[in-house]
């Protein structure tokens, strides 16, 4: 089976083939770093005393961990390279799922969201489909998310092993597990802890290493002028086409611009690894402020590696850098020492993601399927179990082969069309239908599945040209007429007791202090 493609030509990106840096320097610094996240993995494992601790951290993460820990794991290859290579490709446009809409998703979950599940007191997202809806939704939310999670993990080992294969010629089939193994590694030691307090120090290694590529780009734009001019190059000289952000002039275009974002904004919300950190955080109130600084500083620090995409086509990269502009960039334009500091930066970017990735859906997996399935097993270990399970899952992925972008993408459309209308009307509305839930969930994923399989990129095969609706944005559509008709089918002997059912127990302000 083909491996995923994504890097195949990454040794374009270092026309020297990555000689320009140290190697064995490189190579000590990645093991320092590897040994200090494992090293944290072992402390977190003190900490473990049970189950919530290893799921959401015994609900005990102040502001800044929650900030930190969101942050990082938004920040992955997603934005660091497919994203910024698209941009690169299609101009500002490209931006709209990474990362303007996966930032505004953190912003909308802070807004909207957070302070009433952080209420619930739930250790996972589908424990909130089994309170407002019933045992059933539970399990098919379960089962709808689980699986999105393994092309995300899965397009991160690829971004990280592509490193290995560039700077110490090992082969992307070795690299991949070799970088499975790491992620999966330390995960297992802390769980929660471990991906925490991990992704506050990666976090650290992310701002460095993207203020540093940004310094050098802005420097090699400018020459002697200073790096004011290199912005005012980058304004004047990058072609009007490629600086706008919302295409305006098309229909079409701006339909199918809008239902990235919708992807991006609407997906994640519905994402275990969301929830995971809105659940961890000490305070309800902690938990919407965590979301909305992530998703400001997401946006604002994820437009360094868009900008330096745009800069990529002045300073005269070659084309067939392929997917590796910013890789191309650091080793066309950064000295040994920065070079080193931005590939840490990416590693440290790729693994908060993958650990993340890892243990929010064997939350799910523990929690919600194998705990109904061996009820006499330790949870604990259950959850460890799963964890192992996931990365494996994962693992296999990365080897079938498909394009990393597509598979980031397919990731957030699932949570998107399956899961987000019955935890918006569930979470927000006075009902709580279970078959209507159901219907939704559904009628969403089969729209979507269909679609996918025939490969028809529109509603119905462009069914309504010339506007052509993107299929993730019809299949939302779908959904929610679903739970609406079923709900209103039912309607009014059904409801009434479904609603009495159903209906979330307030917080009491003891539950809610900030």
């Amino acid at each position: 089976m083909a491996l995923v493609a994504t890097f195949t030509s990454i040794y374009a990106a270092f026309p020297d083939g990555g000689k320009r840096l140290n190697t064995e320097a490189l190579g000590a610094a990645l093991l320092l770093f590897v040994i200090s996240m494992f090293a944290i993995g072992f402390w977190a494992q003190r900490r473990i005393q049970g189950v919530e601790d290893y799921l959401i951290a015994g609900r005990k993460l102040p502001l800044s961990l929650s900030t930190a820990t969101l942050f990082a794991t938004w920040f992955g290859a997603g934005t660091l390279l497919t994203a910024t290579d698209e941009v690169r490709n299609e101009g500002l446009r490209a931006a709209a799922l990474e990362p303007i809409g996966a930032g505004l998703c953190l912003v909308a979950a802070g807004l909207f969201f957070a302070r009433r599940l952080w209420g619930m007191m739930l250790i996972t997202l589908p424990d909130f489909y089994r309170q407002r809806f019933g045992v059933r939704a539970e399990i098919v939310a379960s089962l709808i998310m689980v699986p999105g999670y393994f092309g995300w993990i899965a397009a991160q080992f690829v971004a990280l092993a592509g490193i290995l294969d560039l700077f110490w010629h090992i082969p992307l089939t070795e690299g991949v597990w070799m970088v499975a193994a790491v992620g999966t590694g330390y995960t297992l030691l802390g769980g929660m802890w471990s991906v925490t307090l991990t992704d506050a120090v990666q976090l650290v290694f992310i701002v460095l290493g993207l203020i540093v590529l940004a310094l050098t780009v802005l420097s090699a734009l400018a020459g002697v002028a200073g790096i004011g001019a290199g912005l005012e190059r980058l304004v004047t000289e990058v072609p009007a086409e490629k600086l706008t952000l919302i295409p305006t002039d098309d229909l079409a275009a701006f339909v199918g611009w809008l239902s990235v974002l919708a992807i991006g904004v609407l997906g994640n919300i519905p994402g275990q690894d969301l929830s995971q950190r809105i659940f961890a955080s000490r305070s309800a109130g902690i938990a919407k402020s965590a979301c909305l600084i992530a998703g400001f500083a997401y946006v604002s620090i994820g437009m360094i590696p868009v900008l330096t995409g745009l800069a990529a086509n002045l300073l005269d990269l070659p084309e067939d850098g392929g997917r590796a502009t910013l890789l191309a960039l650091a080793g066309t334009l950064m000295s040994p020492v920065f070079g080193i500091i931005f590939v840490l930066a990416v590693t440290a970017a790729v693994l908060s993601t993958i650990d993340s990735a890892i243990l929010a859906p064997s939350s799910v997996l523990s929690n919600n399927i194998f705990t109904k399935l061996w009820p006499e097993r330790s949870p604990l270990g259950m959850s460890r179990w799963a964890t192992l399970g996931v990365a494996l899952m994962s693992l296999a992925v990365a080897y079938l082969g498909q394009d990393a972008y597509e598979l980031l993408e397919s990731a957030y459309a699932i949570g998107m069309v399956g899961l987000f209308i019955p935890l918006a009307i569930g979470l927000h509305a006075r009902r709580g239908d279970e078959i209507a839930a159901l219907a939704s969930m559904v009628v969403g994923i089969l729209v979507w599945g269909l679609h996918l399989a025939l490969g028809w990129e529109y509603f119905a095969g462009r069914l309504l040209e010339p506007v052509e609706l993107p299929q993730e944005l019809a299949a939302t559509l779908l959904a929610w007429v679903a739970y609406e008709a079923v709900a209103a089918l039912r309607a009014p002997s059904g409801r009434r007791e479904a609603q009495s059912r159903t209906r979330p127990a307030r917080s009491s302000p003891a539950t809610m202090r900030e």
